[in-house]
């Protein structure tokens, strides 16, 4: 097969690694890709959001599937856009139209889908500029602390969570009139905030059945001890042991089932990755969030996990013959440290020259880039916040751990930073 893989993180660099492995790779593109993804395919110089560079490539190479790693593609309608070009309609996509991607497009939208189809989640209001007052007064309703949340797509940055009256008034103004979030935070969402534990299940889905992947837990906080303001991402760790069996069940029950048949109950095809952000509140499941894709950095801690050839996987969900998939998941344990740019996730420098990638005695780490590039001289350089993804593997979630941080303390630039607690609560809770 030939593939054609959309997106330059380190979600997409886990995707190139694993499609890799498949004997039905024959050719893989990445586009844009990044320093890292080369090693396992060709990198061409196409945008995610270029549609029409996007489906010239698909005609003028044969491409047989299209995998669409980051979300904006997706919620801008790429997969709608290529159905109506008769010439490349037929190529399968993983990832969903316009319709599905609003499951992570509009926070209101997914909260109504939500609602409408009897999933649990917190309760919640949305406003306006217009209806400003009211969502003031609505806030000061509210048990302290309040969540808030841009309507629309903000890099995984617009959720703020107010632990006074003030805070959150000066955020929804912040927000809805100074546009702190740009277009995005045009509505706001105010939500109940959930007590728990976090986690984020993946499920990829062809419209009719689906398969649940390994379960992952992120780190979303810049500094240690779950502080400072929100990133993209510091870590992540799979499996995740407060996630049983019995839980599980209840999350495939309660939030899986239905939202699959939810998606059908409104007519939308749904053919790619739902990522489903939940809250375990003294054992029931709770939706936070949709995403309509894979999560990053948790791609990069689920993946080696799987043993199953990942692209059947992908061409099964674009296709409709996930039915006929089997899922197989090695007992390994995964942990993902982030490395960032200095000064993420406010303002940071790039083309920082990256030392330590080359040599290592670590075998039990896999190192994903990615915002990295190759410089004039071929050097690889910083090329975003978050630059590399370090993911250790082992016989227990202590192993995983000790194995990434030691692959982490080879590698350095100018102005380096990381999280040194990642799965540290995890390791409380017991392996």
């Amino acid at each position: 097969m030939n593939i054609l893989l959309i997106g330059s993180g380190g979600r997409e660099n886990a995707f190139a690694w694993k499609i890799k492995q498949s004997e039905k790779c024959e050719k893989l593109w990445i586009a844009p890709g990044n320093a890292g993804s080369s090693a396992f395919g060709e990198n061409i110089s196409i945008g995610v959001n270029d549609f029409e560079g996007i489906k010239n490539f698909c005609l003028q190479n044969k491409v047989d599937l299209l995998v669409v790693g980051p979300e904006e593609p997706l919620v801008r309608g790429l997969k709608d856009y290529m159905a109506q070009i008769p010439e490349v309609a037929g190529i399968p996509i993983v990832g969903p139209g316009e319709s599905g991607a609003r499951l992570e497009g509009s926070k209101d939208f997914s909260k109504n889908f939500m609602m409408a189809h009897g999933i649990p989640t917190a309760s919640y209001a949305t406003f306006t500029s217009a209806s400003l007052q009211e969502g003031v007064d609505y806030l000061k309703k509210q048990n302290l602390p309040i969540v808030l949340k841009a309507d629309g797509l903000a890099a995984g940055k617009g959720v703020l969570i107010c632990s006074s009256y003030e805070e959150a008034e000066s955020s929804l103004k912040d927000m809805l009139i100074g546009q702190k979030f740009g277009d995005a935070s045009t509505r706001v969402v105010i939500e109940t905030f959930l007590t728990g534990i976090e986690l984020s299940v993946f499920v990829a889905t062809d419209g009719e059945n689906y398969k649940i992947l390994p379960e992952a837990k992120d780190y979303k906080r810049i500094g240690e001890g779950d502080t400072g303001p929100n990133t993209g991402g510091m870590g992540a760790i799979s499996p995740v042991p407060f996630a049983d069996k019995a839980f599980m069940e209840k999350v495939e029950e309660r939030v899986v089932k239905p939202t699959i048949s939810g998606l059908k109950k409104d007519g939308i095809d749904f053919r790619g990755f739902l990522f489903i952000g939940l809250m375990n509140m003294e054992g029931e499941p709770y939706v936070i969030e949709y995403n309509v894709r894979m999560g990053d950095p948790e791609t990069q801690a689920v993946l080696p996990r799987i043993k199953s050839d990942f692209l059947e996987l992908l061409n099964a969900t674009a296709n409709k013959t996930l039915i006929d998939y089997k899922l197989e998941i090695a007992p390994t344990k995964a942990a993902t440290v982030v490395m960032v740019a200095g000064g993420y996730p406010e303002a940071y420098e790039k083309g920082k020259a990256i030392s330590g990638l080359e040599e290592t005695n670590i075998k039990q780490a896999i190192t994903f880039h990615a915002g990295t590039k190759l410089d004039s001289a071929d050097q690889v350089v910083t090329n975003g916040g978050r630059v590399l993804g370090i993911t250790g593997l082992g016989d227990s979630v202590e192993k995983a751990i000790e194995n990434a941080y030691l692959r982490v303390s080879e590698i350095t630039w100018e102005k380096a930073n990381y999280r040194k607690d990642i799965g540290q609560d995890i390791l409380k809770l017991g392996n």
